[in-house]
């Protein structure tokens, strides 16, 4: 699968220039012409494979998952408020010349270029007309090629809204200064793009790809026709939801929304009936253990779409596992990892505080030291951990791990599903219950008896949906997002805040969390997650007790116990500060979306700034 990132990729980029170029600045590093390219199926395939490569590196599409989806009520990026970088972003205070903007924006649009090129020279190339024998291998990469540009034009509408749309190459394009087109009419479009696709391109391990480590399959670091789908059910659903108005300032939703709805539920429902090629894995950790290593552990192909990472340099990695993830100290055998994303505190105890596995994959409460043990965080230092070092085989001062980016999986489709018919039907049907308990029964695979009720009502089932997809998709780069689509994010903040400050002092549902608690280094086996937390050393037993009740008492002071802040570590300054607070600068109808770049304006002058930067 990493392998598709080591094939040399020439792409025919004979451009002059248009509002994308001026983004852009395009390499030229073709020697063939643009009829030999697409004159070879073998030479398309490359071309191809060159859209994909505009997925990993440093301004890729894990800019969006580590940087720009931050903050949410799940986690926030460490360090303190600069508008010029990724703490701006994360306390919603960027402004025009925040400079973490304008990189993947640029690359961004890249992508679009090169997926313009590949489309073009498809539909014009003699091997997809009519009657040629290879006119089922074109279309298989015809419709990659549109499925890539939907991703990245995707990825621009809900994090700017209106955005400059170009549908074909920029040689072809006579306008270079184009005003931005609304974010509605290209998700349309998209949606139009990706019925086409889904029908072009093969189920997972079928069709012909000419991918060196399965030349015999289409995999998940290719798209398929399943990831094709539930993509497309992903943009109708953000289309069927709120999103920013430029011209009124405020979020709106189109009084037809629900046909958005019900085509996210179609597709879900077609997925569904298939799940011979994509279902639940059981084994909720190893999704993520699956994106570390060359060695699948998700033979159920849960992971419907993935960045493939191929950890060769900062062009070609997510550095996934080394900017954030489980903190390793750099003395330790494993090398420097994680850390640049933090959990919010509240998160934590949303969780049950016994059977749900997903807590401790989710968030890292302990970090691992020098001495190569796991010492516990205090609160307010937890980190996201579904990304390690440790879980690769890299060691020592090494960045690019190789860790895959997951895109979308098959828990969304299944809640994708629930939620569509709770809002097309008005109330959840039994398949629609049906398919939110399914997630659950895995969560809690050990005590499925204990399953939160599902409620039947339309408000009471659309808040477990709210609360279900905080729970699964934990930094994942889908919860600020859904609060958007929603328009609850100012409701949830201030909801979160208000657990904050009941969290800092001891009251509500929090009334039994201790101040501080006493912890000592122990082993780090490198066992399940669940083990791994409630082997933690904390005195008065195991964590999942400690850290729910008042403390019994205090250790000997020659115990080996040190004191860990953890009520404690809360204070006014994490929730509302102007250096570390919780989303601090954000305002509804405003910081929903970015500003553009200085630059980008620049680029293009019929682009108009977003409202209020």
């Amino acid at each position: 699968m990493k392998s598709i990132y080591k094939i040399s990729f020439v792409l025919l980029l004979t451009v002059v220039g248009s509002s994308c170029k001026k983004y852009l600045e395009l390499e030229n590093p073709s020697t063939i012409s643009f009829n030999a390219t697409f004159g070879s199926v073998s030479n398309t395939n490359t071309a191809i494979i060159g859209v994909y490569n505009l997925l990993p590196g440093d301004n890729g599409i894990t800019k969006e998952g580590t940087v720009w989806s931050l903050s949410a009520d799940d986690f926030k990026t460490s360090g303190s408020y600069s508008a010029q970088d990724r703490r701006g972003i994360s306390m919603y205070g960027a402004n025009k010349e925040n400079g973490e903007l304008e990189g993947g924006f640029k690359q961004l649009y890249t992508g679009i270029e090169r997926a313009n090129i590949c489309i073009k020279g498809i539909r014009s190339s003699d091997l997809y007309a009519d009657g040629s024998s290879s006119k089922a291998q074109m279309g298989k990469y015809l419709g990659e090629a549109l499925t890539l540009r939907a991703l990245y034009y995707f990825i621009l509408v809900r994090n700017w809204g209106n955005v400059v749309s170009q549908w074909e190459p920029s040689g072809d394009t006579q306008v270079w200064d184009v005003p931005v087109t609304a974010g509605t009419e290209i998700l349309d479009k998209l949606l139009a793009d990706l019925k086409e696709a889904e029908a072009l391109v093969p189920w997972i391990k079928e069709g012909s790809p000419l991918v060196a480590a399965k030349p015999e399959e289409y995999v998940s670091s290719r798209w398929t026709k399943g990831g094709i789908k539930a993509l497309r059910a992903r943009i109708a659903l953000f289309r069927g939801g709120y999103m920013m108005d430029k011209q009124s300032h405020t979020m709106t939703r189109s009084a037809d929304y629900k046909k958005y709805y019900q085509i996210a539920l179609d597709e879900c429902k077609d997925l569904m009936q298939n799940r011979n090629y994509h279902t639940l894995n059981p084994v909720y950790e190893n999704i993520f253990k699956s994106l570390h290593t060359s060695t699948r552990i998700d033979t159920q192909n849960e992971l419907m779409f993935e960045v493939g990472a191929y950890g060769a340099g900062s062009r070609t990695d997510t550095k996934l596992g080394y900017y954030n993830g489980l903190r390793l100290n750099g003395a330790s055998r494993f090398g420097q990892g994680g850390g640049g994303i933090m959990a919010i505190a509240t998160y934590f105890y949303e969780f049950d505080q016994l059977y749900d596995v997903r807590r401790d994959v989710t968030i890292g409460s302990y970090e691992i030291d020098a001495n190569n043990q796991k010492v516990m965080n205090t609160l307010n230092n937890m980190t996201d951990a579904k990304f390690r070092k440790s879980w690769t085989t890299h060691t020592g001062p090494i960045q690019t791990l190789a860790v895959n980016w997951p895109v979308i999986r098959f828990a969304d489709v299944l809640l994708m599903y629930a939620e569509a018919d709770n809002e097309v039907n008005g109330a959840p049907s039994v398949e629609a219950v049906a398919a939110l308990r399914e997630v659950r029964e895995r969560a809690y695979a050990a005590r499925p008896d204990m399953i939160p009720v599902i409620p039947a009502d339309y408000t009471g089932f659309f808040n477990a949906i709210v609360k279900e997809r905080l729970l699964e998709f934990g930094g994942e780069s889908i919860r600020k997002y859904d609060l958007i689509r929603w328009n609850i994010m100012a409701a949830k903040f201030a909801e979160t805040r208000t657990k904050l400050r009941e969290l800092m002092n001891g009251t509500g549902a929090y009334a039994n969390v201790p101040l501080n608690v006493y912890s000592k280094p122990a082993a780090y086996n490198l066992v399940t997650s669940t083990q791994e937390f409630a082997t933690l050393d904390t005195f008065g037993g195991s964590p999942n007790v400690t850290l729910y009740q008042p403390n019994a008492g205090t250790p000997a002071t020659n115990s080996g116990y040190v004191t860990k802040a953890w009520r404690a570590s809360i204070n006014e300054e994490y929730i509302t500060g102007g250096s570390t607070g919780f989303a601090t600068f954000f305002e509804a109808n405003k910081k929903e979306v970015f500003p553009f770049h200085q630059n980008v304006l620049l680029y293009n002058t019929k682009t108009e700034q977003n409202f209020g930067y």
